[in-house]
C-alpha cells in the first residue's frame, strides 16, 4: 500500500493479500506500527479516529453503493452500507445499522506491528448473484499519537486531502476460481 494522498512510499509499510473462499473475500492486512492507537471496543463505533484497517467494497459499477468494512488493533468491527450517488463525499449516506451477515476480523498484536484477517461473506453483498468484476480499496488509518502526524495509506490512491470515500478512485479485483 501505498500514501493515500501522493501514491509515495509510507512512513508504516502495509501489505493487503486478498483471496477468496467459500463465497467470502478474505483480506490480510499486516501493518508496521509505532505504537498503537485504540481504545473503541463497541461494533460500530467510530473506528477510524484511532487506528485501523478497512475494506471499502461494491459489485456495482459505477460505485454508486458500496460497503465499508473495518476492524481495529483491539478487533472491534465495523461495517456499513454506503449510498454514493454521485462518487463523492457530500452526497454519501451512511447506513451504520446495516449488518454484514457472517463479517469476522481475527486480530493479531506484536511490538512494532499489527495484523488483521477479515472475512467478508459476498452474497449479502450481491444477493442477485456473485459478479466476477469488484470495485474495491483498501486503506489503513495510522494515528501517529504524540508528535507524529497521521499516516493514510491506500491500495488506489484517492489524492489529496485523503479521503476514502472517492467511490471513483477504487480499484477493480477481479474474482476466479469456483468459489463465486
Amino acid at each position: 500500500m501505498s500514501d493515500a494522498a501522493t501514491g509515495a512510499s509510507p512512513r508504516w509499510k502495509t501489505a493487503v493479500r486478498v483471496g477468496l473462499r467459500g463465497g467470502a473475500l478474505l483480506v490480510r492486512f499486516d501493518g508496521r506500527d509505532g505504537g498503537v492507537v485504540a481504545t473503541k471496543t463497541r461494533r460500530d463505533d467510530a473506528l477510524f479516529e484511532e487506528d485501523v484497517f478497512e475494506v471499502f467494497l461494491t459489485p456495482h459499477d459505477p460505485p454508486t453503493v458500496y460497503y465499508e468494512f473495518e476492524v481495529n488493533p483491539l478487533g472491534t468491527l465495523f461495517d456499513a452500507r454506503i449510498e454514493s450517488p454521485r462518487l463523492r463525499r457530500p452526497t454519501i449516506c451512511v447506513d451504520v445499522e446495516w449488518n454484514c451477515p457472517g463479517f469476522r476480523a481475527r486480530v493479531d498484536r506484536r511490538v512494532a506491528s499489527w495484523s488483521a484477517r477479515l472475512t467478508i461473506p459476498l452474497a449479502p453483498l450481491a444477493p442477485e448473484g456473485l459478479p466476477s468484476f469488484w470495485r474495491a480499496n483498501f486503506f489503513r488509518i495510522d494515528r501517529g499519537g504524540g508528535a507524529a502526524p497521521d499516516e493514510y495509506s491506500s491500495w488506489s490512491p484517492v489524492g489529496a486531502p485523503p479521503d476514502f470515500h472517492r467511490a471513483d478512485r477504487f480499484g477493480v479485483l477481479t474474482m476466479v476460481g469456483s468459489d463465486l
